[in-house]
């Protein structure tokens, strides 16, 4: 069983910071590409950035320059600080992680139940 732990959402003025934090736990074998997507309401689930288990970092246009993205492989955990915010990256934030668990199974995604992020104007 993986689970994917969220922290670090809340409520932030526009042009502030916060940092999000997410760690798995569970059958971890090999964890692949980790990653932030978001959710606003009303809207499809959207890409926001990636990291590879080795490899540069992939953003969506609309955060790059404002948001990194990092791991840290040895506690199995994926960051995404996220400055300069604007009302417009409200959203749910969600973890997502790809594992494998078992080589017989290959790898799986694996998510994160979510985190609020909303900016103020």
């Amino acid at each position: 069983q993986v689970q994917l732990v969220e922290s670090g959402g809340g409520l932030v003025q526009a042009g502030g910071s916060l940092r999000l934090s997410c760690a798995a736990s569970g059958r971890l074998m090999s964890i692949r590409k980790m990653g932030w997507y978001r959710q606003a309401p009303g809207k499809q689930r959207e890409l926001v950035a990636t990291v590879p288990s080795g490899g540069s970092a992939d953003y969506a246009d609309s955060v790059k320059g404002r948001f990194t993205i990092s791991r840290d492989n040895a506690k199995n955990t994926v960051y995404l600080q996220m400055n300069s915010l604007k009302p417009e990256d409200t959203a749910v934030y969600y973890c997502n992680a790809v594992i494998i668990t078992s080589w017989s199974t290959g790898p799986r995604d694996y998510w994160g139940q979510g985190t609020q992020v909303t900016v103020s104007s």
